[in-house]
């Protein structure tokens, strides 16, 4: 349907040279001198020639309207599952009161969305294997849309916390479908950087959206239409999308692909894990109260379970082991995992701090946060055209720090503070924090895995997303328990300093990681082709010197 769509050459032309990418050459013969060059092999280019291929529009996209289209999908995705996260937090000091929600669980509506989604993520990832990403995207925006309007109807807390774990399972299934589509259709360098760029810019913008709109609602509206507006949004990008989103040919592998059943045991074991951590500082005995400790325990065992399946008796495993091979990728994993807990205790104490401690309403605690939404767009989209230029491993270490302030301002935040010495510069600081190491570690992991493993990777990225928010978070939760007796402002900032200390391990585990810049650069695929090509002699040392590459490009 899209691709019969005829634009003017010239506007198209005029806007890829405006953003500094370049339309995709027609290939030529090889015998052709002034185009041979076009039709060599990937890794047989100079540099300058791959940096070109690194800015051409993939060939799926007929002109740059199409793509354009396919990205404000994807993008528009990102917006809206940050859209019921941040919006969702600064409304539910508002829905605590209307539904009458106890303060024990008042975590729950708020943390069992982000908890199922990241739960489901590795299941989900290996459908969009099998079936292709196009589909599950689609999906999961239609179960967006039925579960967003569902929510808004919610007459008790309990009927909340079950429309807001059912609605987990859309982004569950469009997320890293998303990754999986821009890692499959983008090769590495500065286009791939753009969108990757772009797609982390409105998360932000999808933050501040959730609070204008949450503010709004609570303010002169219900908290309900804060669900029924956001319904109408996912309704415009699934039109957006069964117009534009290209059909990709998945690799050959897949036809015979299955589902991974017994890996499903990571779902249960998730839940009842985050569950007993959240609720053992709200049980009547603590973590003595018998429900909790059992779910503790079956949630380790169903973990520990699903580690061994995937190691050593599924073949065709949720999360293949070889993804932790890649250098750096380990540990990276790990210090996002603190940094997205961080910021999870960020959105959620920094709201509840502002409006229950300072004394402000909803539409005040939505203008305080607007720094992140302005500041998070810029950041992402000057990243676009410079990531190119700097190392990942620098730009990590500032995002690290970026969460370390962030916390560290509220942690010390006077009785009544100056907005512009504290809460902005705090703003500030957490969306330098998530947006340059958002857009800096998907580039890095979707780079360096094969396009087989582009579901696993969106999996992945999310998982940590998600799974950290939650998991973070009811530690936070059971530090805030345990320091009840201190009055209410103290035991917030008890939470604050439990990031602090959470930050400082992340940049920790940060300076030990190595990420280079994210230029044009070989994909995974055509480095295996190229280890090959040297092994049989196809392809020459002296053949590489002359493009300007080494035999450690195979590597």
């Amino acid at each position: 349907m899209a691709t019969s769509i005829q634009f003017d050459d010239n506007r198209q032309a005029s806007l890829e040279a405006s953003l500094g990418l370049e339309k995709e050459r027609p290939r030529s013969n090889l015998n052709d001198p002034a185009t041979s060059n076009d039709s060599l092999p990937p890794f047989l280019l100079d540099k300058k020639s791959l940096e070109r291929l690194g800015r051409e529009r993939p060939d799926i996209f007929p002109n740059i309207w199409v793509e354009l289209g396919f990205c404000s999908s994807l993008i528009a995705s990102e917006l809206l599952a940050e859209y019921f996260v941040s919006g969702f937090n600064n409304l539910l000091p508002h829905i605590t009161t209307a539904l009458s929600i106890p303060a024990h669980a008042q975590t729950w509506p708020a943390s069992v969305f982000s908890l199922v989604t990241g739960a489901c993520l590795l299941p989900v990832a290996r459908t969009a294997d099998i079936h292709g990403p196009r589909l599950l995207f689609n999906i999961g925006l239609i179960w967006f849309v039925v579960w967003s309007f569902i929510a808004g109807w919610s007459t008790n807390y309990t009927m909340l916390i079950v429309c807001r774990a059912l609605q987990g399972l859309g982004p569950a299934a469009f997320l890293p479908a998303g990754i999986m589509l821009i890692g499959s259709i983008y090769r590495p360098g500065p286009r791939k950087n753009l969108v990757f760029s772009l797609y982390g810019a409105f998360s932000p913008v999808g933050f501040y959206g959730g609070i204008c709109v949450s503010g709004l609602s609570g303010h002169y509206l219900s908290w309900r239409w804060y669900f029924y507006i956001g319904c109408m949004i996912v309704l415009v990008v699934l039109v957006i999308s069964l117009v534009s989103m290209p059909m990709i040919r998945l690799p050959r592998h897949t036809a015979d692909l299955k589902m991974d059943w017994w890996c499903g045991t990571i779902v249960p074991g998730l839940i009842l894990l985050v569950f007993a951590i959240t609720e053992g500082s709200h049980a009547p005995d603590g973590w003595r109260t018998p429900y909790v400790l059992v779910t503790f325990l079956v949630g380790i065992a169903l973990l520990a379970a699903a580690f061994y399946v995937e190691g050593w008796v599924a073949t065709e495993p949720l999360l293949p082991f070889d993804v932790f091979k890649v250098k750096s990728m380990s540990p990276l994993f790990v210090a996002l995992s603190f940094s997205y807990g961080v910021f999870g205790i960020y959105l959620f104490y920094a709201s509840f701090y502002i409006q229950d401690i300072l004394g402000h309403d909803s539409l005040i605690s939505a203008a305080w946060f607007a720094p992140m939404a302005a500041g998070g767009v810029i950041l992402a989209t000057v990243g676009g055209f410079t990531l190119h230029h700097l190392p990942g491993k620098l730009l990590l270490l500032i995002s690290g720090a970026g969460y370390l302030v962030s916390m560290l301002l509220f942690a010390i935040i006077p009785d009544n503070p100056n907005y512009w010495a504290y809460v902005f510069p705090a703003m500030i600081a957490a969306t330098v924090g998530v947006d340059i190491g958002y857009s800096v570690s998907n580039i890095f992991i979707t780079t360096n895995l094969p396009q087989s493993r582009q579901g696993v990777a969106g999996a992945i990225i999310n998982t940590i997303v998600f799974v950290g928010i939650s998991f973070f978070l009811g530690l936070a939760d059971t530090v805030v328990s345990q320091t009840d007796d201190l009055g209410e402002k103290r035991s917030y900032k008890a939470a604050f300093w439990f990031g602090v200390a959470c930050s400082g391990v992340a940049i920790v585990l940060l300076v030990f990681i190595r990420v280079g810049k994210a230029q044009s650069d070989l994909t995974v695929e055509e480095r295996i082709q190229l280890a090959e090509s040297l092994a049989v002699g196809d392809v020459t040392p002296e053949q590489l010197a002359a493009a300007g590459h080494s035999a450690s490009a195979s590597s």
